[in-house]
């Protein structure tokens, strides 16, 4: 059964007639159109806000100042030495529940290693292996971002092990109490409650699922979700995505990384999903979304963690959205951009901004100043308090996204080295 007709009569709230207005009609396309200048982005967050009365600094006022950028020598060889470092970090830290962190792992070490045309990594055929033994609990939306890359798995070798965990993700979409739909029939993080994060955790496997078990409709769920999330969370005067709805109130807080999850959704879809009849509307929001967040980036490529720059968070960084946002303009840039001169195509530049900006925090393997798992939060001051001083699966894996990106829109690269085999 398609996702979008099962168990209507329990879910009265999920599917309502959407009607959703292109962001080309007030925008315009990243081929030829101009994009909001960060002032105006920021004036226009201003009156969408209503902030305290005496906005609380405390935290922005303690914030490093930011890194250099690596240059862009540094990529080299396609940062195989950085990829390896990364890689090394990852399996040190560990990979083995089944949610959404190392879901986000997972699938960027598959995609470096097909950037690089590597054999699928043997972190990710034992994490499947372990977990194809023994079925992992699912209770909520964010255990499905490991299935892309069991999808993966599956499309490539026919893994019996990775169907099973497939199959299993897809019973949770479909039938699962938990799996509750808006009005508009964006799935919800929780009842009542729409997150960007969702078009990535769930948006990411429907889209594999759907090319690995030859199901159109699975590919179209995943444009229609990306779309009704869009419908929820973006804003129309700059194309930004907040982070999510409380009670169907969309709060205005727009969170770097929540940006970084649809965008890179959204890039995935116009590469693997491009003859959906529904897909030009992505094309077009997603242009617009990047266009601003290219206007808005700082000339060291890495946005505050609100990367509109409220003064509560202002100059508190976040590395993994600029990871995750700087492998999306590259990938949005190989079309949206494609048809102008390589020297002329600001979402490219963005994009190579980000992801060296974001890999100069490096350390040692592990990828620093990452925000920890991040609930929504009803004010900006909230995002200012998160705490960012461990390594996080999600930051490992935005990293790698972020390396991958680079290595499918440039040269070929030679191999990275291979990671130390866990035990």
């Amino acid at each position: 059964m398609a996702p979008s007709t099962r168990n209507s009569t329990s879910r009265t709230r999920r599917r309502a007639a959407r009607s959703v207005t292109p962001r080309s009609s007030q925008n315009g396309t990243a081929s030829g159109s101009s994009c909001p200048s960060s002032a105006s982005v920021r004036d226009s967050r201003r009156s969408a806000v209503t902030h305290m009365a005496g906005e609380d600094t405390s935290s922005a006022d303690l914030a490093p100042p930011p890194l250099p950028p690596l240059a862009k020598a540094a990529a080299g060889t396609g940062f195989a030495e950085l990829e390896g470092d990364l890689l090394r970090g990852t399996l040190a830290m560990g990979v083995d529940r089944w949610f959404w962190g190392e879901g986000v792992c997972l699938l960027a070490t598959w995609r470096a290693a097909e950037a690089r045309g590597a054999t699928p990594p043997q972190l990710v055929l034992d994490y499947m292996g372990r977990h194809a033994t023994r079925l992992p609990v699912l209770e909520h939306v964010n255990n499905m971002a490991p299935a892309a890359t069991a999808a993966e798995l599956l499309r490539a070798s026919g893994d019996p092990g990775a169907r099973r965990l497939v199959d299993a993700c897809l019973a949770w979409y479909q039938d699962a109490p938990e799996a509750t739909r808006a009005s508009n029939g964006a799935l919800e993080h929780w009842p009542g409650g729409v997150w960007a994060d969702t078009v990535y955790m769930a948006g990411e496997f429907l889209l594999r699922a759907g090319r690995a078990l030859e199901r159109p409709e699975l590919t179209r769920e995943a444009v229609q979700q990306w779309l009704a999330h869009a419908e929820q969370l973006q804003d129309t005067s700059t194309g930004l995505f907040a982070h999510g709805t409380n009670q169907g109130t969309r709060i205005d807080c727009f969170w770097g990384r929540a940006n970084a999850w649809i965008a890179l959704a959204g890039a995935d879809l116009l590469h693997l999903a491009g003859d959906d009849p529904a897909i030009g509307e992505v094309r077009e929001r997603l242009a617009v979304q990047l266009q601003t967040l290219a206007a808005l980036q700082p000339d060291h490529g890495v946005w505050d963690v609100l990367v509109d720059g409220p003064i509560e968070t202002r100059g508190i960084l976040e590395t993994s959205a600029a990871a995750g946002i700087g492998a999306a303009l590259l990938r949005g840039s190989a079309l949206l951009e494609q048809q102008l001169p390589v020297a002329d195509r600001p979402l490219r530049r963005a994009g190579e901004r980000a992801v060296l900006g974001s890999l100069a925090y490096v350390d040692d393997g592990r990828l620093t100043r990452v925000s920890a798992g991040t609930v929504l939060q009803l004010i900006p001051f909230g995002y200012s308090v998160i705490r960012d001083d461990r390594v996080q699966p999600w930051g490992q894996g935005l990293a790698l996204e972020a390396i991958a990106a680079w290595n499918e829109t440039t040269a070929p690269s030679s191999s990275a080295p291979e990671p130390e085999e866990h035990s």
